[in-house]
């Protein structure tokens, strides 16, 4: 099994908060073995101190990983249309296959190093099955339905069911709330049970196109999009709701645009099953916009958080995403840590330190700890 380590810092984030005088033993597999209190652990013999804070492995709740090939690709600042767009047309990008499995599996081991021990993952292709396969983060794959000119959800079924062969995590999801016609969407939701991740109100535009206007339903029109669900519902919180139960577990991607009262709305329907995942350096990237995180604080939300994809963020370091939002540090670390894994239904072994669980053990470094805030310089490093 190996020997046992013991490891201290400044502070550690133990399920009761930030606090000081913490030593967490880890087994030679990674097991939290115990938290003990101690009244100078960088003077006890056998304890491996650290400058910084002592917190459990990330969750990165929500990414992309097979668009990593698409760094700098799509210019910052379009707006969303323009980068849907842009999305649309980056198929016709010359990157083959082993190219993105290649840059897939390079960002899968940095997000590791950097202290990711768990990653909701959104495929719409079999192209990271086996970096998913192979790697020590676990992954809750996410296979994404789409597309208003899609009829059926045969080719990600199969997806789907290749995923869980390989004896990963994996749900059928819809993409969006605006993506999908009517009978595709249901066919989506009723094909699989598991836990759903929907981007929502990512851009004004969405909530726009529902009454017939703006730049989302202009493109729709200008391609030759056809779609069955607007004046049907009123707003895409409308028809969340109606399409639904209150009983899945779901994750609502970015929530940049959401007023107070879909977020009253939407927790009043699925209550604890929904958590909302902020991306702040994505939505800055494509709309210089900022996810509403004093809103959803004040409405006693779940919140968790994720990287988006390297299409849109010049990274996927959780640490970096932390720094973009004004929050508690202690608040954010656990949106970083337990939120995410409760999420991705994995509390029971990841997201807090606490005795028997295996969620790895990373530093905070370079964090300003007499104001308890991160710094520019702030960064990650996995030491279990």
């Amino acid at each position: 099994m190996g020997p046992l380590r013991r490891l201290a810092a400044h502070f550690t984030l133990t399920p009761g908060g930030l606090e000081r005088n913490i030593v967490v033993t880890v087994d030679g597999r990674g097991r939290i073995a115990g938290l003990d209190r101690c009244s100078a652990p960088d003077r006890n013999h056998g304890v491996e101190f650290h400058s910084g804070i002592l917190i459990p492995g990330l969750v990165n709740a929500h990414t992309h990983l097979e668009l990593s090939h698409l760094k700098g690709v799509i210019p910052p600042g379009g707006g969303f249309s323009a980068f849907a767009a842009a999305m649309s047309a980056s198929g016709r990008t010359p990157a083959g296959r082993q190219q993105r499995q290649q840059a897939a599996s390079y960002r899968d081991a940095l997000m590791w190093a950097e202290g990711v021990s768990a990653a909701g993952d959104i495929s719409n292709t079999d192209i990271t099955l086996e970096v998913k396969e192979h790697s020590r983060i676990v992954y809750h794959t996410f296979v994404e339905v789409f597309g208003l000119g899609t009829r059926s959800t045969q080719r990600f079924a199969d997806i789907l069911r290749l995923t869980k062969e390989r004896g990963q995590a994996a749900s059928l999801t819809p993409h969006s709330m605006y993506s999908l016609g009517q009978g595709l969407l249901e066919e989506t939701l009723a094909g699989d049970d598991g836990i759903l991740s929907v981007h929502f109100m990512e851009s004004r535009g969405e909530a726009e196109l529902f009454q017939g206007r703006g730049q989302l339903w202009r493109w729709y029109n200008a391609a030759g999009f056809r779609e069955d669900f607007t004046g049907v519902y009123l707003s895409p919180a409308a028809r969340l709701i109606r399409s639904v139960p209150a009983d899945r577990k779901i994750l609502l991607v970015h929530d940049t645009f959401v007023s107070g009262d879909e977020v009253d709305e939407i927790n009043g329907h699925f209550g604890g099953n929904a958590t909302w995942v902020v991306c702040p350096r994505s939505n800055r990237y494509i709309e210089n916009a900022a996810p509403p995180v004093g809103l959803l604080r004040e409405k006693g939300c779940r919140i968790a958080v994720g990287t988006d994809s390297m299409a849109s963020n010049g990274s996927l370091s959780v640490i970096e995403e932390l720094k973009a939002l004004d929050a508690p540090l202690e608040e954010a670390l656990r949106w970083a840590t337990i939120e995410g894994a409760r999420a991705l239904g994995m509390e029971g072994r990841l997201g807090s330190l606490e005795h028997g669980k295996t969620p790895g053990v990373v530093l905070v470094e370079k964090a300003d700890m007499d104001n308890m805030r991160l710094t520019a310089q702030s960064s990650t490093r996995r030491l279990v």
